[in-house]
Order: structure tokens, then sequence, then C-alpha cells
């Protein structure tokens, strides 16, 4: 057998096999468009409902008048430079806001040592409070239901400092010994 025949043979043979046949998966193709579409799908649900969720928790805390019995937010905690001390209970505050003025008062039972880290941290401390020093003027106090002219040891202080940081005015009042009650209007100018 010479070589050129032995090469027609061989073509021969390549010519004799039948071509392969491309087998689809109908369901592998089925299943990966499902999850190219299911996936964000899921996503955009899931977003759409942690959106709403925080919006209605915004709308109600927007829609509050008057004192709310949590913890500020500690982003409220930093603005407004009041860190209210771990382990004081029970605490409420409430946001103002304006064009020009934000407030937020917090009110807050805390023990010796709080109160005075609490006074550190915002610049005071204990021997700045002066007896008897009403610190909240009547009309801001009364718009969270505040009244200062009850019959109570009080004491006042206020802090000062340059705008956009905040000032306070606190009183505190010592109506139970070793457990005084923190009573802060913060406010930031703009």
């Amino acid at each position: 057998m010479t070589e050129t025949e032995s090469h027609a043979m061989h073509d021969d043979h390549l010519a004799a096999a039948p071509p392969r046949v491309k087998r689809r998966r109908p369901l592998l193709m089925a299943l990966i468009v499902f999850l190219l579409i299911a996936i964000p799908a899921g996503y955009i649900v899931i977003s759409a409902e942690q959106s709403r969720d925080s919006g209605e928790g915004k709308e109600a805390e927007a829609a509050a008048t008057g004192l709310t019995n949590a913890f500020p937010t500690k982003v409220q905690q930093r603005i407004y430079n009041v860190p209210v001390p771990i382990g004081s209970t029970p605490v409420y505050y409430y946001e103002t806001n304006s064009w020009q003025t934000s407030s937020l008062f917090v009110q807050f039972r805390t023990n010796e040592w709080g109160l005075e880290h609490y006074l550190a941290a915002i610049g005071t401390s204990t021997a700045a409070l002066k007896k008897d020093r009403q610190t909240i003027p009547p009309a801001q106090a009364a718009k969270v239901g505040w009244d200062f002219s009850v019959d109570w040891p009080w004491a006042g202080t206020t802090t000062s400092t340059k705008a956009p940081h905040p000032a306070q005015r606190i009183m505190v009042s010592y109506d139970e010994p070793g457990h005084p009650v923190v009573y802060t209007v913060s406010t930031v100018n703009f």
C-alpha cells in the first residue's frame, strides 16, 4: 500500500464518522436563566422592604411631639455632644430642627460616677453645678414637659462653644440621693 492509498483510506475513515450532535440541556438553561432573574429581584425586594421600614421609623420619630423613651442614636449623641452614660435608666430624648438651630433634649437618671463622667465628657464638672441655678428657660423646658419650679434640690450649669459646636444647658435634680436626674438641652447653631 502506497502512502497515497494510506491517506485516502484514512480520509475515508474520517468522512464516515457521523458528526457530533450538541446536546442541549434545557433544564440547566432554564435554571441559569431563573437564577439570573431571581437573585437580583430578591435583592431589590429585600432592599425595598428595609427602606420602607427605615422610612416608617424616621416618620414616627419626626411625628413625635414629646420625649421618646430610648437612648438617642450614637450619631445624635456625637453631633450634640451628649454622651449618655451606659447604665443610665430611664433615658428620654427629643430632637427639634429648624433652618438655623437644632436642639436635642435628653433626660436620664444615673449615679454619681455617671454624672461626673458625663459632665467631664462634655467639658465641665460637678464643681460647675450651681445650687438652685435654673439654666434651661421655662419656655424651652415646656416643649418637653419639664417643670423646674418643683421644690426639689436643683443645680445647673452651661457650656458654650463656637458654632457649629453644640452648647449645653444642664439641670440636675438631686431628688433621690445617689441617683441624680440629668436634664440637658444641647443646641447647635448653623
